[in-house]
C-alpha cells in the first residue's frame, strides 16, 4: 500500500533533512513550500531543488501574505534582523523579532487541506526544539495540540475508526540537535550545499551569499562544527 506524506519543506537544513527521513520510511512524498512575504526568494529557490533532487512527487508553491501583517524581522522591513547573537542570547525565554506570528499554524494549516485532499495522513514537519532561537510554535506541546486539533476539524479525522486512519503531525529531528540532523542528513544522502538558512542574504557578483551573523546563520554554523563536518554554506 503506498504511503501518501505531504512535507512542509522551506528550502532550510531542517525541513530538507525531514524531507530525506520521510522517504527513507517508505513515504511517497508532497512538499508544499511558501511564498508568504519573506525578505527574500531564495530559500524557495533552494526548495525547488531539495524538492527535485529528493524525487517528490508534487512540489507546490503557495502564496500567503504574511507582510500584510508584518510584525516580524522577516516580513517587516522596518525591523532589523538580529545580528551576532550568542547561544545564551538565543537560549533565553524572550521571543525573538524573527518569530511570525502564527505562520507554523497557517503551514500546518495549508498542509493538512493539501494532506485530505491527497488523502495523506502524515504531515512532516522540520520544527526543533533544541537548537533554535525560542519560537513558541516549534514545540512538541504545540505539534501535538495542531495534531489533536486536526482529527477534530477534518473529514479524515473524525471518519478514523483506526489509529492508522487518524492525521499524524510526524516531527522527527523536533528532539535532535543540529549536530545530529546534519550528520542523519549526511546519513541519508543530503546534499546541503543546495538548502538555504539564512534570515538575510547578502548580494554578491556569484548570487546571493549567507549573512554569517543572524541567528539562523550562527545555529547552522555550530551544527556543522558539532557534527564534524565541513559547511557547504557560502557566507560573505
Amino acid at each position: 500500500m503506498t504511503r501518501k506524506a505531504v512535507v512542509l519543506l522551506s528550502g532550510g537544513l531542517d525541513s530538507a533533512t525531514v524531507l530525506a527521513m520521510a522517504k527513507d520510511d517508505g513515504f511517497v512524498c508532497h512538499a508544499i513550500s511558501f511564498r508568504y512575504g519573506q525578505r527574500h526568494g531564495v530559500e524557495l529557490q533552494s526548495a525547488r531543488k531539495v524538492a527535485e533532487a529528493a524525487g517528490c512527487e508534487s512540489h507546490r508553491i503557495v502564496d500567503v501574505d504574511l507582510r500584510a501583517f508584518g510584525g516580524s524581522a522577516l516580513t517587516d522591513d522596518g525591523i532589523a534582523v538580529p545580528r551576532g547573537r550568542d547561544h545564551d542570547a538565543m537560549s533565553t525565554s524572550e521571543i525573538p523579532v524573527t518569530y511570525v506570528p502564527a505562520r507554523n499554524t497557517l503551514f500546518l494549516s495549508y498542509a493538512l487541506a493539501l494532506a485530505e485532499v491527497l488523502d495523506a495522513r502524515d504531515i512532516f514537519v522540520g520544527a526543533n526544539a533544541i537548537d533554535y532561537s525560542g519560537y513558541p510554535d516549534c514545540r512538541p506541546e504545540y505539534l501535538q495540540a495542531f495534531e489533536d486539533m486536526a482529527n477534530l476539524a477534518t473529514k479524515m479525522g473524525v471518519e478514523a475508526t483506526t489509529p492508522e486512519q487518524r492525521v499524524r503531525i510526524q516531527a522527527p529531528i523536533v528532539k535532535m540537535t543540529k549536530a545530529d540532523i546534519i550528520r542523519e542528513g549526511t546519513r541519508l544522502g543530503v546534499d546541503y550545499a543546495m538548502t538555504w538558512s539564512c534570515y538575510d542574504p547578502q548580494p554578491s557578483p556569484e548570487g546571493a551569499r549567507a549573512c554569517g551573523g543572524c541567528d539562523s546563520c550562527i545555529i547552522r554554523k555550530k551544527g556543522f562544527v558539532d557534527a564534524g563536518i565541513a559547511d557547504p554554506t557560502r557566507y560573505v
